[in-house]
C-alpha cells in the first residue's frame, strides 16, 4: 500500500518483514511478495509502484528502483528463496558502472542507470544484501559445533 487505505501496491512493503513488522512465516509476507513479483517487477528488476495506475505528477514511465530491488533481495533470503536471492543479487552487481557505483533507477530497455547518482540508497541497499546472504549462507565452521578461540581452534583441556 502506498498510504494508508490505499490499494496501490508498493514495492517499500518488501521491508515489511525486514524490520520486524510481520514474521516471513506469515502468509501476508508470501503473498505480498508475490504480488510484487506479479505486478512491479519490469525485466527482472523491481519498481518502486506502477506509475501508470497512479495519480503522482510522475511520468508513467518510471524505471526500475535498485533500492527497491535489493530489498526483494533481502525477502527472497528471509523466506527461504536462496537460489533466488543470489540470482536477483548478482544480476544487480552487473549494473554498477565501471568504479562500481549505482544510481537510484536503471533502466532495463535502455541499459543505463538513471537518477540520482551516486545513490546512497542503492549502495546500503548492496551492502544489506551481501550481509544477508553471507548470513544465510554460513561457513562450515560457523556451522559446526567446533569452538573457536580468537579465531583459533581451541583446544581441549
Amino acid at each position: 500500500m502506498r498510504s494508508y487505505g490505499s490499494k496501490d501496491l508498493d514495492a517499500s512493503l518488501l521491508l515489511l518483514p525486514t524490520v520486524g513488522f510481520l514474521p516471513p512465516s506469515d502468509p501476508r509476507v508470501r503473498g505480498t511478495v508475490e504480488a510484487i513479483e506479479r505486478k512491479l517487477i519490469v525485466d527482472g528488476l523491481v519498481r518502486r509502484y506502477n506509475t501508470s495506475e497512479t495519480e503522482d505528477g510522475l511520468s508513467s514511465d518510471e524505471s526500475a528502483f535498485i533500492a527497491c530491488s535489493f530489498w526483494l533481495v533481502d525477502a527472497y533470503v528471509l523466506l527461504g528463496r536462496i537460489d533466488d536471492a543470489r540470482q536477483l543479487f548478482e544480476r544487480l552487481l552487473i549494473l554498477r558502472n565501471d568504479v562500481g557505483l549505482l544510481s537510484e533507477e536503471y533502466d532495463p530497455i535502455a541499459r543505463r542507470l538513471l537518477g540520482n547518482f551516486p545513490q546512497a540508497l542503492s549502495h546500503i541497499a548492496l551492502v544489506n544484501s551481501a550481509f544477508n546472504l553471507d548470513e544465510a549462507a554460513k561457513p562450515a565452521m560457523q556451522r559446526s559445533d567446533s569452538p573457536i578461540d580468537n579465531g583459533e581452534f581451541a583446544t581441549a583441556h
